[in-house]
């Protein structure tokens, strides 16, 4: 069991796109068990492996009852139907924001041992499906808030104890300057 430390807000690894795997060998294999021994001895949901500082598009999960690896994931909605929900992360401990996702989606992937894989994920799957993908693109939960949520919460990380004040600029999705997602 390897537990890593995990990045923090401000990081500039959790603002860079992941690179594609393309060798599913015995060091996958391991960063896939640092993953799961990690988000397991902090109880998050998941984990991606630029919260470790690799830059590698890998998650694992383990949320409603599903517990599992992608590696280069995809996803798609099923539907147009959308949640809203709490929200947090294990790289911005001790806050959540209600975050709007997409109800029902289906991932595709690759297992570690470069096997395809499919998950249909609703709810809380695919939620953690959504936010973990979003990690390998280097995009965080806050970039997903209204702008005034998304405001409240640079305030609340800025008092933060664990904030060490560099402050990345935050993405902006272009459909949330029109007031939608």
């Amino acid at each position: 069991m390897t537990i890593q430390p995990i990045r923090l807000f401000g990081d500039p690894v959790l603002r860079t796109r992941a690179d594609e795997v393309v060798e599913f060998d015995k060091e996958l294999r391991t960063l896939v068990q640092d993953l799961w021994d990690t988000m397991e001895s902090q109880g998050g949901a998941g984990l991606a492996a630029p919260q470790l500082g690799v830059g590698l598009r890998v998650f694992t999960y383990h949320c409603d009852g599903f517990a599992g690896h992608m590696v280069n994931p995809t996803w798609n909605a099923i539907d147009d139907e959308c949640q809203d929900g709490d929200e947090g992360c294990l790289s911005i401990p001790g806050f959540t924001w209600e975050t709007r996702r997409m109800r029902n989606i289906v991932a595709t992937g690759w297992n570690m041992y470069g096997e395809p894989i499919e998950i249909e994920g609703t709810d809380l799957l695919a939620r953690c499906i959504q936010h973990e993908t979003d990690h390998l693109d280097g995009v965080l939960f806050l970039d997903r808030l209204d702008q005034e949520t998304r405001k409240q919460a640079m305030r609340e990380i800025r008092q933060a104890s664990w904030f060490t004040g560099a402050m990345p600029a935050i993405k902006q999705d272009p459909h949330a300057l029109f007031g939608g997602f």
